[in-house]
């Protein structure tokens, strides 16, 4: 790969987890829609943005652990069973063109969670909720988790502020550590990818960190402009749209 399409690719890794980290997410979703846009191998995709899901959200879940924002009550519902689902579905791959589309469609639905989670949330009162429910998503969120390459969190914090689990700042608090221990089953599961991760895997690292780092700090004490994550929604609609039907 040229020097100048690494750097490209560092800069927008950077970008894209100083965004996610600053609610709580590791990233990965934008780590694949940039792949994508740059037509890398699947194979390389998937544990490379389990990677640096890891790195980022390991920085976001101390942030916002740090800022009291963590609720274990919350959390280990939904991680108890996703953590092996996760290590499960990491462990499955896809044929490239299935992977593909599946990326794709779960980009333009985070295209639509980040677009809307810029609007002025309506504020209501919280409750924990029922363990069963907390155990079936965790389950469904985890095997999507490790056989896509994201960490869940995409799909966690919509689910737990639609139905009124935690307010904004406090599901981030939970999705942080949640998309961690997922990146990480997903990853193990998939344990011979790790032979896939590209040499420049050091240099986007170290960008995922620096972005993460920047983004968790702001995210955890006050929110994220709007328009930053809305702009961020028109590049995930492209490689969404990139991955589906090229």
């Amino acid at each position: 790969m040229p020097v100048s399409e690494t750097l490209a690719i560092a800069i927008l890794f950077l970008v894209g987890a100083a965004l996610y980290a600053s609610v709580g997410h590791g990233g990965a979703s934008s780590y694949l829609a940039v792949m994508g846009l740059f037509s890398l191998a699947p194979s390389v995709m998937k544990p490379t943005a389990l990677a640096l899901n890891i790195l980022v959200a390991g920085i976001a879940t101390f942030k916002f652990y740090r800022a009291g924002l963590f609720s274990w009550k919350l959390f280990w519902p939904f991680a108890v069973v996703s953590v092996p689902a996760a290590f499960i579905g990491g462990a499955m791959m896809l044929p490239a063109r299935a992977y593909k589309i599946l990326v794709g469609v779960v980009l333009l639905y985070a295209a639509v969670w980040m677009f809307r989670s810029a609007l002025r949330p309506i504020s209501k009162e919280t409750h924990l909720p029922p363990l069963w429910a907390a155990l079936v998503a965790g389950g469904a969120i985890g095997f999507l988790s490790g056989l896509t390459g994201v960490g869940g969190g995409i799909f966690l914090s919509p689910l737990i502020l639609y139905m009124g689990w935690a307010e904004t700042r406090a599901t981030s608090g939970v999705a942080a550590p949640f998309i961690l221990v997922n990146s990480i089953a997903g990853l193990l599961g998939h344990f011979s990818s790790v032979g896939q991760l590209p040499p420049s895997i050091s240099i986007w690292g170290a960008a995922a960190v620096i972005g993460g780092w920047i983004g968790a700090t702001y995210g955890s004490k006050r929110a994220p402009a709007p328009v930053l994550r809305q702009l961020l929604s028109l590049v995930l609609i492209v490689a969404g749209a990139k991955l589906i039907f090229y």
